[in-house]
């Protein structure tokens, strides 16, 4: 896996995968930045995100559930001192669907955390509290 991340101006910079995909992050006003894009430690919770959401799709697909929608609502800390590491991470799965089975939703949401979800068990591994939970939504 590859990455390239090439600044543009002031505090904004273009990053792209290996995969060819683009991005710009950006900081706020107040630091030299327009606002062009999420600021990158924004797009570490981001990346979290979808790759626990793509784990949790597909294990709930596998058990021939009917989603129709996935959203991962995540809500981070971080520590007050310089670096400021994320502390805690928290999130959030709102699926819907149509006679979603409560305990194949928990076991996907699980089964993400502890084993999948290459992201979220780094973070743990970088002693960041990682806790996750879900909703079920009706379709």
């Amino acid at each position: 896996m590859e990455a390239t991340v090439k600044w543009k101006d002031g505090v904004s910079f273009e990053a792209e995968s290996g995969s060819g995909h683009t991005v710009v992050m950006d900081g706020p006003p107040d630091l030299g930045g327009r606002n062009l894009g999420p600021r990158p430690m924004e797009m570490l919770i981001m990346g979290m995100g979808g790759c626990a959401s793509f784990d949790v799709l597909t294990i709930l697909q596998k058990s021939r559930q009917n989603v129709t929608g996935c959203e991962a609502c995540i809500s981070a800390e971080r520590a007050d001192a310089v670096p400021a590491v994320f502390t805690k991470i928290h999130m959030t799965f709102k699926i819907s669907g149509d006679g979603l089975k409560e305990s194949l939703v928990k076991r996907a949401v699980a089964l993400s955390a502890e084993k999948y979800c290459s992201a979220s068990i780094m973070m743990e591994k970088a002693g960041v509290e990682v806790t996750h939970s879900y909703e079920i939504v009706p379709a």
